[in-house]
């Protein structure tokens, strides 16, 4: 019982990611014919990505490129990154799945802690060095695109994750996704993991 459970929420979650990873993307215009909407889109989606930073999380632009910040912003906020990397993903009165105004946990911010099984999310924020989850931009990048995490033994492949989606995302896409994680604060582990 329990199983068929997860495996029900595991194949919902990722229909979810896979729709709102795709959305922006299909209702897109044709940008190829015509460069004045395109242009008008891109700069919509900096500006959506500004105001996307979830309330309580204080970004550090310092040395960082804000065009890139506020495309990573967009495409994290945007598309369900929160769900596995945010445990819980709202702060208590603010889940809008139980019709309450939506607060995302800024305190455990993409810190990690949902649990799939044997699996856990990752802690994505920056480590000591300024790098997200401990990675640098092309180990980043190359996680992304192939699913082996660096860290691990070959052969590893990440199970939850929906790296085959994320990684046909350009790469101004990924090195946005980094720039925007380099720029949220760093957090330890998230110190109460689950499902």
């Amino acid at each position: 019982m329990h199983a068929a459970h997860l495996t029900r929420r595991r194949t919902w979650l990722a229909l979810a990611l896979a729709a709102v990873s795709a959305a922006p993307y299909a209702a897109a215009p044709d940008t190829d014919t015509d460069p004045a909407t395109a242009m008008s889109d891109t700069n919509s989606r900096l500006v959506r990505g500004r105001e996307l930073v979830p309330p309580g999380v204080i970004l550090n632009l310092k040395g960082k490129q804000r065009n890139l910040v506020w495309q990573g912003s967009y495409i994290v906020n945007t598309t369900g990154c929160i769900d596995c990397h945010t445990h819980p993903s709202y702060s208590p009165g603010g889940d809008p799945f139980k019709g309450q105004p939506e607060r995302v946990n800024a305190e455990q911010y993409m810190s990690g802690g949902r649990q799939f099984g044997p699996f856990t999310a990752p802690n994505l924020t920056p480590d000591n060095a300024g790098r997200p989850a401990g990675l640098t931009r092309e180990q980043f990048v190359q996680t992304l695109r192939t699913g082996h995490d660096p860290r691990d033994p070959a052969g590893d492949i990440l199970q939850v994750m929906p790296w085959p989606a994320v990684g046909k995302m350009t790469t101004k896409d990924l090195y946005a996704i980094y720039e925007y994680l380099r720029a949220i604060p760093s957090l330890p582990d998230n110190p109460n993991p689950g499902p």
